[in-house]
């Protein structure tokens, strides 16, 4: 419900008792407006607000002032919002209905209080929204804005008030508490701010523009609409005029602003998507932007300050202190904000060049003749790999265990501006936390690995400002003047001892010595580097890597430095293909994700986007043993540099693969055919299953999938029922799925429905030639049948004369945990077994395993040939997972860690209802979400809505099922505790979102 606060933007959490009652008020309502009806109280820290419910359902809010207002604020107030009403947002601000008598304003005699009725606003809090994203923010700055473009040609006699929260007085009034704030280092925070509003917005005073303004968008006035997967959420109302007041256009966004920045990890980013959306509807000047950082700040500090000196007169309420903690905390991060990476990000977000100083520096740079910073011509130096997973470093990690992976760069190299440092598994495991979804990759200068000891050269002259050591080796600090241009330059990676003599002040020539390239040791356990930033302002707190939102401000302040170490400029990477896709691809070639992801590389369970954002993956089955495992890369390639040809010659590899393939199954299946992908493997299999048993008919499961051959289109009821299939083909005979959850019929019935789909085959035909099943269906629903389902159906099958399919193409080779083949895990053996893709981690190899039965048939005289399948560097791809397999114990590893997801899972159903089934074995799980769990409604939008904000987090989760509403959870086997730790934390903070929470 709408909240009416006063002063605080913050009501208490139970509302005051107040001086009227419920009853009193429903007299009031009645007497002079002739609306009966419920009255609830409203929380509110002065007034006594009520809901008014009619019985036609009609809403309105019957306000009693204060007993200490002043009648001439309530008329200020009710002439604004008659005013917005016509000249503004209309509907979403309240409006004060008048009495039977005309009055907008009636006094009540029994209490000597003021009394109106307004207009009720649909909608809730934005503080208690979840989440509130960049999109929200920036419709809330929006609507404050429009709300103070509105006003702006209003007046009013009463307009000109002294408040404590006018922000043009907000620098007295922070200075006349800050004696009560006890703790000194938050009182430097306070002391930093009003040196701050000193030094940039009392000089600028007379530039800023003064009208009237509602001067308190806070979370809790602005009012937001119900939140519903997959569409945009909506903010619904502004209330609460209480601090309009005619003061500095600048101080309505900067409130607004302010209230953004709490709560979250990302203060500035949360303020500039609330400055964006407001300067769309009411534009801001340059000269209002220069202080809208400082007057942000200042509003945090008048809050705290406020706050701090009603507890030391022990004068405070529950609602006077509930932001408290919010706004220190969001001081404390926006004191590692420079201002000027405030500024330009606020620039930014009104569409103007963040940092126009940038572009004159690197002009004024290009313009120069900087002196050579080293002997080696760097321009002809290649371009370093900025972290793991270059080819050199899978080369040298082959050898290594997963957490030895290391990056090796060769010296000379560069890494030019704008370059991603790409981060390792481990890392980003231990970096990552629930709230943090991007990286700071982005490198805002060039890194220069040379030789340990290289010395370099200053290339302008200039004036040292800092030296200091760190983890990373010393740093120097240079200013330069070059044709009245005064920019920075920052060198990190320096030897300590090479710049222990320079001092602050001194100045430093063209030519001279700078300082060394720190060894190993001193460089953060990096190859040897210096890494070199330019700056168009004091350098001092902004980093020298960006997030990918942060990117666009920040290289505006850190220009491209390569015209001062004699390179050439750094080549943007191009980081949307979708255009290009488009018009060279199918139309039906989907992506995933609605802004789809840019993926360049891919390590352990981890995928990296373009700006080397990683991406821990939950679906991608294909990268059996991690993705690029490096003994699998190296095997491939160390094969790939010998030879690559088919299996018409012989060769070891192939004849060492089967023996030790055939080694995890058992008996009768001994013969192998071995295919570039899983299609090829089941169509494979249909023909061999043919072959033995002289039909054509097939049965298989509802919504199982098979492959993409047409024959295995035809027999995929996921592809033939769906959208542009063709319907069921004559020779194909459907069995129910073993779906416990949906279908309660039991196993019997399941076993027995095999029985009648064969029953069929024999009434159309022949009879059945062969029973395809995958042992967990994974299109349909990561279904995992009744004990002993696969068992019994075989055997049905095979009365009916049926060679038996199990397609493990999904689920094998230990993803189940407790055996190598989900098929042995119902105690069944299948007369042809079926592999796919994840046998070469990705490499394209597929298999087919048959008893020697089956494979006589088909040895009818027509030979068998692929031209890939078997080649000897897939043997070599296959012959590295399965080392891995055994080495690293990932079968195990799938028992253990899918065992604990598995129960985690179904601890997260007890807290959201939304879940309705969690199943599944080993690393292959899935989770159907319903709208009740009663009627099992299927709750396919907000399946979609959850995987599109996981991957919002960083995590990559698909759907599937007949419905669309299972989360199928299927990881490379590298997935380990770590991992289900951060996919459970996400997946429990976004199943609390407003969308998804019931």
């Amino acid at each position: 419900m709408p909240v009416e606060s006063g002063a605080d933007p913050h009501p208490p959490a139970e509302p005051d008792a107040g001086g009227v009652d419920a009853r009193h008020a429903a007299r009031l309502a009645e007497q002079h407006w002739n609306a009966a009806g419920r009255l609830t109280r409203l929380p509110a820290d002065r007034d006594d607000n009520f809901l008014l419910l009619s019985a036609t359902g009609a809403r309105h809010v019957l306000k009693v002032a204060a007993a200490a207002e002043d009648l001439a604020t309530l008329e200020l107030e009710n002439a604004a919002l008659r005013h917005l009403r016509a000249a503004g947002p209309g509907e979403r601000v309240p409006v004060p209905l008048p009495a039977a008598d005309g009055r907008h304003v009636v006094m009540d005699p029994e209490t000597g209080r003021a009394v109106r009725l307004l207009t009720w606003l649909p909608g809730t809090p934005l503080a208690t929204a979840r989440p509130r994203d960049a999109a929200l923010l920036a419709a809330a700055g929006a609507l404050v804005g429009e709300v103070d473009a509105g006003l702006a040609g209003f007046t009013h006699p009463g307009a000109d008030r002294i408040l404590a929260w006018d922000l043009a007085r907000g620098a007295e009034e922070v200075a006349a508490r800050l004696r009560h704030v006890e703790d000194p280092r938050r009182r430097a925070l306070l002391e930093a701010v009003l040196e701050r509003v000193a030094a940039e917005v009392a000089p600028a005073a007379d530039q800023l523009r003064r009208s009237v303004i509602h001067a308190d968008g806070n979370d809790h006035n602005l009012l937001v609409g119900p939140a519903r997967p997959g569409t945009p959420r909506t903010v619904t109302g502004l209330v609460d005029f209480g601090d309009m007041l005619r003061t500095w256009v600048v101080a309505g966004p900067a409130v607004a602003a302010a209230y953004a920045a709490l709560d979250t990890p990302d203060p500035l980013g949360a303020a500039a998507a609330l400055v964006r959306g407001y300067h769309a509807r009411h534009p801001l000047r340059e000269a209002e932007l220069a202080v809208l950082d400082a007057l942000l700040r200042l509003r945090l500090a008048v809050s705290v300050s406020m706050a701090a000196e009603r507890s030391a007169a022990g004068t405070a309420e529950p609602y006077h202190l509930v932001s408290q903690a919010g706004a220190w905390a969001a001081l404390e991060r926006l004191s590692a904000v420079p201002g000027a990476v405030a500024h330009a990000a606020f620039r930014y977000a009104a569409g103007l060049e963040p940092w126009p100083a940038g572009q004159r520096a690197a002009t004024a740079v290009r313009q120069s003749k900087p002196v050579a910073v080293v002997d080696t011509p760097l321009a002809d130096a290649p371009a370093a790999e900025l972290g793991p997973g270059s080819v050199a470093a899978a080369e040298a990690g082959a050898a290594l265990e997963p957490a030895a992976w290391h990056a090796v760069i060769a010296a000379p190299a560069v890494a030019p501006w704008g370059a991603s440092r790409r981060l390792d598994a481990p890392e980003v495991a231990a970096q990552e936390g629930p709230d943090r979804i991007s990286y700071r990759t982005r490198h805002l200068g060039a890194d220069l690995f040379l030789p340990a000891g290289t010395p370099l050269r200053v290339p302008l002259e200039g004036v040292v400002r800092a030296v200091c050591t760190g983890p990373r080796g010393a740093t120097l600090v240079l200013a330069h003047e070059v044709d009245g241009a005064a920019f920075h330059t920052r060198w990190t990676g320096l030897a300590s001892a090479s710049v222990a003599a320079l001092r602050e002040e001194a100045r430093m020539r063209a030519g001279e010595p700078l300082g060394d390239v720190a060894y190993h040791g001193e460089n953060g356990g990096w190859p040897p580097h210096v890494h070199v930033q330019l700056a168009a302002t004091d350098p001092a707190g902004i980093p020298d890597t960006a997030a990918p939102d942060e990117w666009p401000w920040l290289a505006a302040l850190c220009p491209d430095p390569a015209a001062l170490l004699g390179l050439p400029p750094a080549r943007p990477a191009e980081h949307d293909l979708s255009a290009r896709r488009s018009a060279l691809l199918g139309p039906n070639l989907s992506l995933s994700y609605a802004r789809p992801l840019h993926i360049v590389r891919g390590r352990g369970a981890y995928l990296f986007d373009a700006d080397a954002q990683p991406y821990l993956d939950c679906v991608n089955n294909v990268a059996h043993v991690g993705h690029e495992h490096p003994r699998v890369v190296a095997a491939i390639r160390r094969q790939a540099a010998v030879l690559n040809t088919n299996t018409r010659y012989l060769h070891p590899l192939l004849v060492e693969y089967a023996e030790r393939l055939t080694a995890t199954l058992p008996a009768p299946l001994e013969v192998v055919f071995l295919t570039c992908s899983g299609s090829e493997a089941n169509e494979l299999a249909l023909r061999l299953a043919r072959a033995h048993t002289g039909r054509r008919d097939v049965v298989v499961l509802d919504g199982a999938y098979h492959g993409n051959t047409s024959a295995l289109v035809d027999m995929s009821p996921y592809k033939f029922a769906g959208p542009g299939g063709a319907g069921r083909a004559p020779w194909v005979h459907v069995a129910a799925l073993p779906d416990p959850y949906r279908d309660p019929r039991g196993m019997d019935a399941f076993v027995s429905d095999v029985s009648r789909a064969c029953r069929r085959a024999h009434a159309a035909g022949a009879g059945p030639a062969a029973f395809f099943a995958e042992p967990l269906p994974g299109c349909a629903g990561q279904v995992v049948p009744p004990a002993g389902y696969l068992r019994d159906a075989f055997a049905a099958a095979r009365a009916a004369g049926a060679v038996c399919v199990a397609d493990e193409v999904q689920v094998g080779f230990g993803r189940v945990g407790s055996h190598m083949w989900a098929f042995e895990a119902d105690g069944a053996v299948p007369d042809i077994v079926t592999l796919g893709k994840p046998i070469g981690n990705g490499h394209p190899l597929g298999a087919v395993v048959c008893t020697r039965q089956v494979a006589a048939s088909f040895a009818n005289g027509m030979e068998y040939f692929n031209t890939f399948g078997g080649n000897p560097v897939s043997c070599a791809a296959g012959l590295a997972v399965l080392d891995v397999l055994e080495k690293e114990g990932l079968q195990a590893s799938a028992a253990a860690v899918g065992g604990a997801l598995l129960e985690g899972l179904r601890t997260l159903a007890e807290r959201h209802p939304l879940i309705g089934d969690v199943r599944g074995r080993g690393l292959y799980l899935g989770v159907e979400l319903v709208r009740e769990r009663g009627t099992r409604e299927p709750a396919a939008a907000e399946a979609a809505h959850l995987v599109e904000r996981a991957r919002e987090h960083g995590v990559l989760l698909s759907t599937d099922g007949p419905l669309h509403n299972v989360i199928k959870i299927k990881p490379p086997l590298v997935f380990g505790a770590a991992e289900a730790d951060r996919l459970m934390g996400v997946l429990d903070a976004l199943l609390g979102e407003d969308a998804l929470r019931r």
